[in-house]
């Protein structure tokens, strides 16, 4: 017999999962169809054991300043293998609990690879499932390149799966990932080279974070391959070398670890049956309703193509469900004035327009108000960390449309600031705001 629902999820990620609770909660009989784990990306091979090798790494740079404090530390080596298994089975919790938390709103957990059937059903392990309203959130995977011995580098999803530290260790690409798998291996112990297609990393973010992260690295060790277009990768009795289309020989390293992007899990879905279109990339088109070309089939998170944070894909998917099932009409997530960390070392916090983009938009309108120090963490050692800050506004009212700090608590300092910038708040508002002494946060409302 063929199971009939009112609302089918694929993809079991944060943003398939947050839409299928909160419609499950509105009284429909949801399905989630995951082949994996559930919990995604985030959970399994991103934001979350990120996170925690982040931890680890920024312990080991807190231990270079113990003795400023009075403490005698020794640092011999760090048990990467053991953090792995302990950081392995905190996401083993973590998909625990959401299988629980599906149970608990008598949401379906179907286990397999979804295929549609036509718009209105799909095949799951030869099983016919039918449901009056889908929900694509499949997420991304990462991308290698196509170029000769790129299966003996590894990606993100790779990194987490590495037992041992290696010792001597590249990553190609500008982004966010290949700057943050940078901190992590460079903090713990490894060579760490990052090696990049154009001139510098973060080029998608407001050039003061990219300069002031990229002096950074350089200070803290890590070597910066600029203009190289990888062309093959060997293996050799020394370790992986990699040639650029200049030919350059690069190397040797002990891991390569490929972070050049991002694609769309849409291969295997069947999507032409149901008429749905995709771009070139093979990413699905939604408006800011989540809506695709077939009316009954909206798509979620990183597999449309917008903004691939994790709160973002969440938010997304409540609102769905608030707006189709919960007599909410309107009800939409703006992309816009979205707040990101950058979990580097410093770590970055950004949320609205970059500088090119407000003077792009308002011309002279524009005004700039910066700060650049060093934290009072710092004060009593000689190894320092140089904290910086970039206030954009606009306008007579000096509305803020643009925040970007890089420095120590950056990470945690900007969720309120966002608050108040989404809010519309002006530089007065934050000049009339008493500041916090002493905290790196205060210099946000002392600007001058």
């Amino acid at each position: 017999m063929t199971e009939q629902f009112d609302l089918i999820v694929i993809g079991g990620g944060s943003g398939g999962l947050a839409h299928a609770q909160r419609a499950a909660e509105y009284g429909l009989r949801v399905a989630v169809v995951e082949k994996g784990r559930l919990g995604g990306t985030c959970v399994n091979v991103g934001c979350v054991p990120k996170k925690v090798m982040w931890y680890a790494a920024s312990h080991a740079e807190h231990l270079q300043h113990m003795a400023d404090y009075g403490f005698t530390v020794s640092w011999e080596d760090h048990d990467w293998a053991g953090l792995k298994q302990r950081r392995d089975a905190y996401v083993e919790r973590l998909n625990g609990i959401y299988a629980r938390n599906l149970d608990k709103r008598s949401v379906q957990h179907i286990l397999g690879h979804a295929s549609f059937i036509d718009a209105e059903s799909i095949a799951v392990e030869g099983v016919i499932y039918r449901a009056r309203n889908f929900s694509i959130a499949t997420g991304g995977y990462p991308l290698v390149p196509d170029i000769p011995g790129a299966e003996h580098g590894i990606t993100s999803d790779g990194f987490f799966e590495l037992e041992d530290r290696p010792q001597r260790v590249a990553l190609v690409g500008s982004g966010y990932i290949a700057v943050e798998l940078a901190g992590v291996f460079n903090a713990l112990g490894s060579d760490t080279t990052v090696i990049v297609r154009k001139d510098k990393v973060l080029r998608d973010f407001d050039t003061m974070l990219s300069a002031e992260l990229q002096a950074a690295m350089t200070k803290s060790g890590m070597q910066l391959v600029t203009g190289a277009i990888p062309a093959s990768l060997q293996k050799s009795s020394d370790g992986l070398r990699l040639t650029t289309v200049d030919g350059r020989n690069i190397g040797p390293f002990d891991a390569v670890v490929w972070a050049i992007g991002r694609g769309a899990n849409t291969d295997g879905l069947n999507l032409t049956v149901t008429g749905l279109v995709t771009d070139a990339d093979g990413f699905i088109p939604v408006d800011d309703y989540q809506i695709t070309n077939v009316p009954n089939i909206t798509a979620i998170g990183d597999v449309t193509g917008r903004d691939a944070l994790t709160p973002v894909a969440i938010a997304a998917g409540r609102r769905l469900a608030d707006r189709l099932y919960g007599d909410k009409p309107g009800r939409h997530l703006e992309y816009r004035c979205i707040p990101t960390v950058i979990f580097t070392h410093p770590p970055i916090g950004t949320v609205g327009m970059t500088e090119s983009e407000a003077r792009d938009a308002h011309g002279d309108a524009v005004r700039i108000y910066e700060s650049d120090f060093t934290g009072m963490y710092y004060a009593l050692g000689e190894k320092k960390q140089r904290s910086s800050m970039k206030l954009i506004v606009v306008g007579a009212d000096e509305r803020i449309v643009g925040c970007h700090i890089i420095g120590e608590g950056a990470d945690e300092m900007l969720q309120g600031f966002a608050v108040a910038i989404r809010m519309g708040a002006t530089k007065k508002d934050f000049d009339d705001t008493v500041a916090i002494h002493p905290t790196s946060a205060e210099e946000l409302v002392t600007l001058r």
